[in-house]
């Protein structure tokens, strides 16, 4: 009976014991075109997220972190495959496989090391309204995985929904300005309040099955994806999270300054805005309060996978990151979605919270590539020299520390490029920056008015960022990746 008392005491030790050696499990979950000034823990009063507010509150939250490539494809294949897109060439919506060989992306160097390591739904780019709409033609096209890799993978899950065509009230609000247009689907403002509950949609089936491979894997180390695709258009969630944004026209949207775009060269004036969406001010006020509800939903299945840790016994075993691929515009300069360079497209929320260490807020610039590194690092995996991100474990224990002095990031629809630093945001349009330049000194207008690039106190400061963008570029490809 002792003997069985000792044996007991022993496994229950095994957790933390594991634990203490750095091996951990590893929970991401990624929200799709996700701004961070939606959420209540970076400090918006209107769109309260308590579940993400939770990770905040016992991690490390980095104010200053941002996104490889201002759309999905780029910035999914980036962080996954641990190098910048230009370095794989993978700047559209394809697998960064055939770029990268037999290298190990993130999840994949964790399996290779004894992890079970599935996704749940989109972390690779998988079209979204239509890749996980519930009537695509299975006999003609199959599962549909979108650009994901299953070298990735132990197993893999994808998460059905209506999207656009839940049953409820929908309105198209872009391009249908005598509102006679139907809901429709695409990459299209439509904001639809949905019959039915959570599980009716595809985060809700996604947190549905993350619970379940929690309470399946938990005695077993895993590396699991979570990948919700709201709030990514077309904003739609189950009616109950549309009250506290109602009526719409209490939304706020952003300042509008006359003449706000007359010092921007022509590509950093955003693919969509209020002019070319035809979206009045009412439309523009329902997008921000059918995004906002979109979080809301978001958010509450967030609050699912995370009881399901506690409920597992795991959570002081597991390190948790919650991010997204990238930035949104929500009416700031008029501009709307992603794509742009300006902080509202190219930065992301990013919160990483590790068992043991103290919560702790972080204005350090970060990039998302550098996930994989330090998640290796903390969990205890051979190290990469040859990724490109850096390790920024050592922010988790000391937040002022600097691991780089810019940020860098793509628009490859614009041919842009972004320097990010802690005075200034430098922006150019084509590697020569023959198509226009942008140079904002983001403490004294960090909202973005006045571009310097032209004034001439600034020349020899642009002159200066012109050179550092040309030493990136270059060290960006210096990695040998047969492209």
């Amino acid at each position: 009976m002792r003997f069985l008392t000792l044996l007991l005491a022993l496994f229950l030790t095994i957790p933390s014991l594991r634990a203490e050696e750095g091996k951990y499990n590893v929970l991401f979950i990624i929200s799709d075109d996700l701004t961070y000034t939606a959420l209540s823990c970076y400090g918006n009063e209107a769109c309260q997220t308590p579940n993400i507010d939770r990770i905040a509150a016992r991690g490390t939250r980095f104010t200053r972190a941002y996104c490889q490539g201002t759309y999905c494809g780029p910035s999914r294949a980036s962080f996954m495959s641990g190098y910048y897109p230009h370095a794989t060439g993978v700047l559209g919506y394809n697998n960064p496989r055939p770029q990268i060989g037999d290298r190990a992306t993130w999840s994949q160097h964790f399996k290779n090391n004894g992890y079970y390591a599935a996704r749940v739904s989109k972390i690779f780019h998988m079209g979204v309204p239509g890749g996980v709409e519930y009537d695509i033609d299975k006999d003609k096209y199959g599962d549909y995985n979108g650009s994901d890799d299953e070298h990735s993978w132990t197993e893999r899950y994808n998460s059905p929904g209506p999207e656009w065509k839940a049953k409820g009230d929908g309105e198209t609000l872009e391009g249908n300005p005598a509102g006679k247009k139907p809901v429709v689907g695409g990459n299209t403002f439509v904001v639809v309040e949905a019959d039915g509950d959570d599980l009716v949609h595809s985060d809700g089936k996604t947190a549905k099955k993350a619970v379940e491979l929690i309470g399946k894997h938990k005695d077993e180390r895993f590396w699991l994806g979570v990948g919700f695709v709201r709030p990514h258009v077309p904003f739609v969630a189950p009616r109950k999270y549309y009250p506290p944004f109602k009526p719409y026209d209490k939304n706020e949207l952003p300042p509008k300054i006359e003449g706000d775009w007359d010092d921007i060269p022509k590509p950093g004036i955003n693919y969509k805005t209020s002019e070319n969406m035809k979206m009045d001010i009412r439309r523009q006020k329902k997008a921000v309060g059918g995004y906002y509800a979109s979080v809301a939903f978001m958010d509450a299945q967030v609050g699912k996978v995370l009881d399901a840790l506690e409920e597992a016994g795991i959570a002081d075993e597991t390190i948790i990151i919650f991010t997204s691929d990238h930035g949104y515009h929500l009416g700031e300069h008029d501009f709307w979605a992603k794509v742009s360079l300006r902080d509202e497209s190219s930065g992301v929320p990013l919160i990483i919270s590790v068992p043991g260490k103290e919560p702790a807020v972080s204005d350090s610039l970060v990039e998302l590539l550098d996930l994989y590194p330090t998640l290796s690092n903390l969990c205890g995996l051979p190290e990469q020299s040859r990724l490109q991100g850096k390790d920024i474990s050592p922010l988790l224990d000391d937040p002022t520390v600097e691991v780089r002095d810019a940020a860098f990031s793509v628009a490859p629809m614009r041919k842009g490029f972004l320097l990010r630093t802690h005075d200034y945001a430098y922006m150019q349009y084509e590697e020569d920056a023959s198509k226009g330049i942008e140079l904002f000194d983001v403490k004294k207008d960090p909202d973005g008015y006045t571009n310097l690039a032209k004034d001439p106190e600034y020349a020899d400061l642009v002159k200066e960022f012109r050179e550092r963008m040309d030493a990136k570029l270059a060290e960006v490809r210096a990695n040998d990746l047969g492209v």
